[in-house]
């Protein structure tokens, strides 16, 4: 993993009014933390499975993914990879996501790097057994066409992004970081020929012979070469490392925004909100580094460049993991549609009031709150890789250091009023 901090972190962005906006709760000291699952090795992320509410999987970096069902560790992997790939620093496997359909088709999605250290997106299918998935029904995506490689060529060990996050759409998007080293030396991230230091997005809906595994929705915003000519797969410029990015749930009240937490280089940690069906958009590394001018010496591929809703700087964290808008009901009322995310080096946990305009589906970020001490502090936090909801829409956090996943739950409940009470004099 990147080594990924404290002052309170700056809003980036002043809270606006918008319509329907409700009334700040107390989100001071609300929460606690309480293990759900322990025993595993850099674990980096921990998906529900959409079939069954009682089962979910933890993807560790080194190859294998555990099974979970009740908070009880299976003994059997899900499968193990870890001999198709390199694991160490930030490479290895890194994202797990189940298709839409994944009840009728049985249909999984990873994302790791093969044994070069490029970046693969495969294709699997669970065998009769849903807890067990079938290693010979593995197809690796093909990039550019039926004659195009099996893989996206990474120059350097770092910034591999790694998640997989199906939309509301239904389309898989794929974020990618900018092929490593510092501050994007060949502009790869501005790059229209360049898949790398983009977020994707595409259609897996395909059969399985299909001869690339995918295919481009008609409606991606660079088809039609729009604001510039570029590889049609990509949705959005210009990121950096993103780790962890997720849409707010609209099935659970949520607006079906993007947020994406993108790593930055040597200052500025930020997250960035894309709303719904936004896509075409620049978030401006490397030629910005969270609002800041990073380096400039060539131009952006297009402009506008999109700024973040919310930055920290090093003396806060050093590398940030992104989370979720959390839409659970388990939390006091005032946690509904804040958002949580965390810094990795520093085993930091915030979460923040977003406001989202009506008329632009844009958002603004407030009341920035630190929860690290009542989760537990770093001890019990560890370096935090990911966070993850279960079928009710509940939170969790993933200790990579710790080998553990954490449950995000309420203060305890007030002792019930006794009843049937009498005066014995």
């Amino acid at each position: 993993m990147r080594a990924r901090g404290g002052n309170a972190a700056r809003p980036a962005i002043a809270l606006a009014l918008c319509a329907g906006c409700g009334l700040v709760a107390d989100v001071q000291a609300q929460l606690r933390s309480r293990l759900q699952a322990s025993g595993f090795a850099a674990p980096v992320a921990f998906v529900q499975d959409p079939t069954d509410r009682a089962v979910q999987f933890v993807v560790q970096q080194g190859g294998r993914i555990r099974v979970v069902r009740s908070g009880t560790v299976l003994p059997a992997d899900f499968i193990d990879l870890s001999s198709s790939i390199v694991a160490g620093g930030e490479q290895g496997l890194l994202g797990l996501a189940f298709a839409p359909d994944a009840a009728v088709s049985r249909r999984v999605f990873v994302n790791f790097t093969n044994r070069s250290g490029d970046t693969v997106v495969a294709r699997l299918r669970r065998s009769s057994d849903p807890v067990v998935a079938d290693p010979a029904s593995r197809f690796d995506l093909r990039w550019g066409g039926a004659g195009g490689r099996a893989f996206i060529e990474q120059p350097f060990a770092n910034h591999n992004g790694g998640n997989l996050v199906f939309g509301p759409d239904g389309y898989l998007y794929i974020g990618l970081g900018d092929g490593g080293s510092g501050d994007d030396p060949d502009h790869r991230a501005q790059n229209p020929l360049e898949l790398l230091g983009k977020m994707l997005r595409i259609d897996v809906s395909v059969p399985d012979a299909h001869p690339t595994g995918y295919q481009v929705p008609a409606d991606n915003p660079f088809v039609r070469g729009v604001p510039v000519a570029a590889r049609p797969e990509i949705w959005a410029f210009g990121l950096r490392n993103p780790w962890r990015y997720s849409f707010d749930d609209r099935s659970r009240g949520g607006t079906g925004a993007m947020v994406i937490a993108d790593v930055g280089q040597n200052r500025w940690e930020e997250v960035d909100y894309e709303p719904p069906n936004r896509g075409g958009r620049n978030y401006g590394w490397r030629n910005r580094e969270g609002t800041h001018d990073n380096v400039t010496s060539l131009a952006p591929a297009y402009l506008p460049l999109v700024e973040p809703i919310h930055e920290y700087d090093h003396a806060v964290g050093q590398s940030i993991t992104g989370g979720y808008v959390y839409r659970g009901s388990r939390l006091p009322p005032g946690f509904r549609g804040r958002y949580f995310f965390a810094d990795f080096v520093q085993g930091r946990v915030w979460s923040m009031a977003l406001a989202v305009d009506a008329q632009s589906g844009e958002a603004s970020a407030s009341d920035l709150v630190e929860h690290t001490a009542e989760l537990g502090g770093f001890s019990q936090l560890g370096n935090i890789s990911s966070f993850a909801i279960d079928g009710d829409g509940e939170l969790y956090v993933v200790s990579y250091s710790t080998g553990r996943v954490l449950k995000v739950i309420g203060p305890p409940a007030a002792p019930s009023a006794p009843t049937g009470l009498r005066i014995i004099r």
